[in-house]
């Protein structure tokens, strides 16, 4: 039986309120074995590497096939130390035109964003879920890429937040945000050059020194470092 028909069946079921309990518990059952081969095969057939979110695949994807060597340069996943802690960036994109620091969020439903706000909210199917303000977030990338290519202009190294999924925007989108489309946009309308080719395989040679492996032992530390912070702020 096939989920769709499954999620069917149970429709008409939940409209007899004669039901006993055993027909619930074999269509509750039904479902969840239904729901895990649907992961399953979605796992099977994407092509996301294991370290990247289904947003952070697509972002990669666009701009790879909008902007190539050598006058770009992605890194994805760049994972650095400072001051003693871990600070994880999605994406890293050097060009000629600056260094584009990318965080990416993959969401459905409605936001309510505020860019002043330390929380955000998600709305999906009445529910509401708060999370941490990207731009804020992005700032800490932002300084750390800064302190590590310090022989930069501060202003040569750019935030982008960008939104890969089908989340709908219910206030004014902040400054700073964008879709995959608009993200690719205001990549292309910088235009004045701020370094050689040179200076950005320096670039890119001194941010694949310093980041970590890329393992799962470096995202573990990564997380500890998180709540490190997150309790002092406390």
């Amino acid at each position: 039986m096939s989920l769709n028909e499954i999620v069917r069946r149970l429709s008409q079921l939940l409209l007899d309120w004669k039901l006993d309990q055993r027909t619930l518990i074999y269509v509750f059952l039904a479902l969840l074995v239904g729901f895990a081969i649907g992961r399953i095969r979605s796992n099977r057939g994407s092509a996301t590497p294991s370290f990247q979110n289904r947003g952070e695949v697509l972002l990669s994807r666009f701009a790879l096939s909008n902007f190539s060597p050598p006058d770009y340069h992605l890194m994805n996943h760049i994972t650095l130390r400072v001051n003693g802690r871990t600070t994880q960036i999605d994406h890293t994109l050097v060009s000629k035109f600056g260094v584009f620091v990318i965080e990416t969020k993959d969401y459905k439903g409605w936001l309510f964003a505020n860019e002043d706000q330390a929380k955000w909210t998600q709305v999906l199917f009445h529910w509401r879920f708060r999370f941490q303000n990207p731009i804020v977030q992005n700032r800490w990338h932002v300084l750390a890429v800064q302190q590590l290519l310090n022989f930069l202009p501060p202003d040569a190294i750019k935030s982008a937040v960008v939104f890969a999924g089908d989340a709908q925007f219910k206030t004014a989108i902040p400054r700073g945000v964008f879709r995959i489309p608009e993200f690719i946009g205001y990549v292309r309308g910088h235009s004045d050059e701020v370094m050689s080719i040179n200076r950005v395989q320096f670039c890119v040679g001194r941010l694949e020194t310093e980041r970590l492996a890329v393992t799962r032992k470096t995202d573990v530390e990564h997380i500890q470092s998180l709540r490190e912070k997150y309790d002092d702020d406390d």
